[in-house]
């Protein structure tokens, strides 16, 4: 831990928290290639964690399909974390993950100390439930309000609008993955330059555009698609 005159720099929790689309939709290719996406991004995340002492990087997940439960509901520390994979199948209820993911979000149990968290939202449709309900429920909490919020659109059936009302800011637009390759790039993006720039400690102190609370480096160029190799 860095030693600073009067003693060592406390470090503070980031939670991160994936908030996966499992709706029908989502079978098949789609939610393989999201596990395998993630899968593959977890040991990055864990080199930007060991690079940044000062924070402590905390992952869970949420799905959502007929209702929204946690998938992995202990906020484990990223060098113990293992991701399961999802199945998909049901609807597409993402207000009601949103407001799961609000209830965590509350001081207690997040420590008034924390670093912002970051809440990554993968949907490949539309919402079947109350999504503004929850998306205000979220919005409410302090923590919910001040997470970066960051969305991966799967293929050409999502709803851009409103993951970006999601995202609530247009500084950052959602991100299309319209294949395995491209969403590959996306999630490592969100959970390792975002994860950088969300707990350096530069964070606290450089200058954001309005509404961002973090300042973000710049999304990935989505390669060029295959016509034969699209969602």
């Amino acid at each position: 831990m860095p030693k600073l005159p009067g003693g060592p720099l406390a470090t503070r929790p980031l939670h991160f928290i994936f908030i996966a689309d499992c709706s029908g939709s989502m079978a098949g290719d789609k939610i393989q290639a999201l596990n395998h996406a993630i899968r593959e991004a977890i040991p990055h995340m864990r080199d930007v964690a060991r690079g940044n002492p000062n924070a402590e990087v905390l992952v869970r997940s949420v799905k959502f399909s007929a209702g929204a439960q946690w998938h992995q509901s202990q906020a484990t520390n990223v060098e113990a974390f293992e991701w399961k994979d999802l199945s998909a199948g049901g609807m597409t209820d993402m207000g009601q993950a949103l407001t799961l993911v609000a209830g965590t979000l509350k001081t207690p149990p997040m420590p008034e100390r924390a670093l912002p968290p970051v809440l990554v939202l993968v949907s490949d449709g539309e919402p079947t439930d109350d999504f503004d309900s929850g998306l205000r429920t979220l919005l409410a909490e302090p923590w919910g309000k001040k997470a970066v919020r960051l969305a991966i659109a799967i293929g050409e059936g999502a709803r851009l609008d409103v993951l970006q009302r999601f995202i609530g800011h247009n500084e950052l637009q959602p991100l299309q993955a319209n294949n395995a390759e491209q969403l590959v790039r996306f999630i490592r993006w969100a959970s390792t330059a975002v994860l950088q720039a969300a707990s350096a400690p530069a964070s606290q102190t450089q200058a954001a555009p309005a509404g961002v609370n973090v300042p973000l480096p710049p999304p990935p160029v989505a390669a060029p698609t295959d016509p034969n190799d699209v969602w």
